[in-house]
C-alpha cells in the first residue's frame, strides 16, 4: 500500500497525518509502527488519520495512533497539528471541531498557532490521595483526556526522567493501562517548564500537550497560579494554558501552541 502523508509537529511532538475522508485506509498496528520508525519510514511520536464525523455531532473524526501502534484517547499537540491539517485540506478559516475518543474537541486559528478545547479534567488526585512517592517525593496524578501523573522538582534538566519516568509509567496504582509522567519546574508566577515521559512513546518526547494541561492545572491548585499559566517544552517552544475553576473543579480548559508542517511524502508500507 502507497500512502500520501503530511509530517507535523506540535511545539517538537511529531506526527505523521493522513487524509482518510474515503474511509478506504485501514493500518494495522505494524504499520503504525514502520511510519513511526525514524531509520525505515517517517519518523513520528503518532500517527493521525482524518475521517468523517461518526456521530454527526462534529464536524470531522480523527484516528489516534501511538508510535508503538496502541490507540490513543487523546494528544493535546496532535489535535492543534490535526486542526492546521484539516483547514489547509478543507480552506476553512473559522474554527472546526472533531471526535476523539475522549470527547469531542474544537479549535481555532491564530496564525500558525491554533487553539484547542480539552474536555473536562476528571480524577484529580493530589498527593495524599495517591499511595506511594518516588524518592520521598510527592506524586500527584489528573486525567485530562489521558492520564498524567505529575512530580514536582526543583530542575528540570536534572529530572530523572528515563529513570524514573517508566517506574512510574508502569506502576500498579495506574494499572492496567499504566500512565504518562510528567517532571515539573516552577520558574516564576504562573510559569512552569515540563519535561514528560509519554505511555505510548516510552520515552521522552519534546512536548506533551495533555501533560502540559495536567502539569498546569496541578500548578494552579498547589500553588495558586492562575489562569494563563506558560509552559516550556523540551524542545524549547512555549504553550500556553488557560482555564476557569470554580467550586474546586476546572472548566473551559484550553491549550495554544504552534503547529507547524514540516513536509509532505509518499510512503510504501
Amino acid at each position: 500500500m502507497v500512502l500520501d502523508f503530511t509530517k507535523m509537529n506540535g511545539a517538537g511532538n511529531d506526527f505523521v497525518l493522513i487524509d482518510n475522508r474515503a474511509q478506504k485506509i485501514k493500518l494495522s498496528r505494524d504499520q503504525v509502527v514502520r511510519l513511526c520508525d525514524r531509520h525505515r519510514g517517517v519518523g513520528a511520536d503518532g500517527v493521525v488519520l482524518l475521517a468523517p464525523s461518526g456521530s454527526g455531532k462534529a464536524d470531522w473524526a480523527w484516528e489516534f495512533y501511538n508510535s508503538d501502534g496502541s490507540g490513543g484517547e487523546m494528544c493535546g499537540n496532535g489535535a492543534r497539528c490535526f486542526a492546521r491539517f484539516v483547514q489547509r485540506l478543507t480552506g476553512i478559516s473559522q474554527g472546526l471541531s472533531f471526535e476523539t475518543e475522549a470527547g469531542i474537541i474544537t479549535a481555532s486559528f491564530q496564525g500558525d498557532r491554533v487553539t484547542v478545547s480539552l474536555t473536562p479534567p476528571k480524577d484529580l488526585r493530589l498527593n495524599q490521595d495517591v499511595p506511594f512517592s518516588v524518592g520521598g517525593q510527592a506524586i500527584h496524578s489528573i486525567n485530562t483526556g489521558v492520564p498524567h501523573a505529575v512530580l514536582f522538582v526543583p530542575d528540570a534538566d536534572r529530572a530523572m526522567v528515563l529513570q524514573l519516568g517508566p517506574e512510574i509509567r508502569r506502576h500498579p496504582h495506574f494499572g492496567p493501562k499504566g500512565t504518562n509522567v510528567n517532571f515539573v519546574q516552577r520558574l516564576g508566577p504562573s510559569h512552569i517548564r515540563v519535561r514528560t515521559f509519554e505511555r505510548g512513546v516510552e520515552g521522552e518526547t519534546l512536548a506533551c500537550g495533555t501533560g502540559v494541561t495536567a502539569s498546569a492545572l496541578i500548578a494552579a491548585r498547589l500553588h495558586g497560579f492562575t489562569s494563563p499559566v506558560k509552559v516550556q517544552v523540551q524542545g524549547g517552544d512555549q504553550l500556553e494554558v488557560s482555564f476557569k475553576e470554580s467550586h474546586g473543579e476546572f472548566a473551559d480548559v484550553r491549550l495554544s501552541g504552534p503547529a507547524e508542517f514540516v513536509f509532505e511524502g509518499r510512503i510504501e508500507i
